[in-house]
């Protein structure tokens, strides 16, 4: 389906690919946050968000008929640097709840801030489907 790209002297990544080859249709999903399907923030925990931002892209890749294993490539932008930091394990179950053991090519970047006020993460993400 994709081939993870690792060149062979390379150390391994842990929680992400350092690049993926894809051939299908592609997806383009812009930047969800944490609030629900109703625009409404359910909570301001930073791994809450996570969790739910990671639930809003699989709903909107399950309306073309894919699922998180067909995504290529996340980036992460979130207001709080040391937030994200310091919750690494609480994200990463987040991540395996919501993904699974699927790791696309990945940034992450801290930014001053997000057009939601209440948001502490925004996620895009591409998926590629097989033909």
């Amino acid at each position: 389906m994709h081939k993870i790209l690792q060149p062979d002297n390379w150390v391994a990544p842990i929680g992400y690919s350092n690049g993926i080859s894809a051939h299908g249709r592609t997806i383009f999903i812009g930047g969800q946050i944490g609030w629900n399907e109703q625009c409404e923030f359910e909570t301001d925990d930073f791994v809450e968000q996570v969790h739910q931002t990671l639930k809003n892209i699989v709903a909107i890749l399950a309306v073309d008929g894919a699922g998180p294993e067909h995504i290529t490539s996340m980036t992460w932008y979130f207001t709080d640097k040391q937030e994200y930091k310091a919750n690494m394990r609480g994200l990463g179950q987040a991540y395996r709840d919501v993904i699974g053991k699927h790791f696309p090519a990945m940034a992450a970047m801290q930014v001053a801030g997000l057009i939601e006020d209440r948001a502490k993460i925004e996620i895009q993400a591409t998926a590629v489907v097989p033909d």
